[in-house]
């Protein structure tokens, strides 16, 4: 039986990443979110997500580093597993003294949904302007601001890793004054097809396992533009353990991939003030 980490205990900080709402979404904002179990109830699942938030989980300030990490959690672009790879890992973070933000987006491949994949990379981007904003607020630093996503979470953190905008200090938004680029980028059994590497691509930690389809083909992939384009990377391919872990123990030896992630953590100093 999988072990989970506990719940955080506080009450967190919900806030909207789009504060006049998402683009597209006047017609839904009143519709409210659905939350189900799965089907072997061992992780909620959270759909019909039309005002796209942030939720902060900060760590006592006492253990603080001031780097701060957004959580985009899986689902297929159908629904966010909304505990299993999002509350829960955010513990992880703030044991650590890392504040973590799990990332609710819209999602595009949800029956009926009007969404695309910009739309959901939109919210990513903005999800990273408006935590780096509030650096000073949270005690964060603002070039200590990473992003972690897994399958199709992973899916939008690279792409949000590769696609960054940088600052517009004549923008009419605030928000725009920030550049969207993570500082690091940690990518679990989900992937992107790079078109092209930007030279200032983030630090990147990738992993997943041999027996979870294609994604091994897809990490090697990704691995070798970004090794092509000197990013540093670190690559993580375990034998058996499938997909949709996140950091429960179900007794394979990838159960333990957040040590390896701990050490990667402490390598870019993210683990001290």
């Amino acid at each position: 039986m999988a072990t989970a980490l506990s719940l955080c205990a506080a009450t967190p900080l919900v806030i909207p990443i789009w504060a006049d709402g998402a683009p597209g979404t006047a017609s839904k904002r009143h519709l409210p979110e659905k939350t189900v179990p799965s089907p072997n109830n061992d992780y909620q699942r959270v759909s019909q997500i039309h005002q796209p938030t942030l939720t902060a989980f900060l760590p006592p300030a006492e253990k603080a580093t001031g780097a701060a990490v957004l959580i985009f959690p899986g689902g297929g672009f159908q629904f966010l597993s909304i505990d299993l790879e999002g509350t829960e890992v955010a513990e992880w973070f703030t044991q650590r003294g890392i504040a973590a933000f799990v990332v609710k987006y819209r999602l595009p491949k949800e029956p009926d949904s009007s969404y695309t994949m910009d739309d959901a990379l939109a919210d990513a981007q903005r999800a990273i302007r408006l935590v780096r904003s509030r650096a000073a607020e949270w005690g964060l630093q603002p070039d200590r601001i990473g992003t972690l996503g897994f399958s199709a979470g992973g899916r939008i953190a690279a792409d949000a890793g590769l696609r960054f905008q940088a600052a517009q200090p004549t923008a009419t938004d605030p928000l725009h004054h920030y550049s969207s680029r993570p500082d690091f980028q940690i990518l679990v059994y989900g992937f992107t097809a790079p078109d092209a590497i930007p030279a200032n691509t983030p630090p990147t930690f990738l992993l997943c396992t041999h027996d979870d389809g294609d994604k091994p083909r897809q990490a090697i992939a990704l691995y070798s533009a970004l090794l092509v384009n000197k990013v540093p990377t670190e690559l993580h391919i375990y034998s058996t353990g499938g997909h949709a872990y996140a950091m429960r123990d179900y007794g394979h030896p990838v159960n333990t991939w957040n040590q390896r992630l701990a050490d990667w953590l402490g390598t870019l100093g993210l683990l001290k003030k």
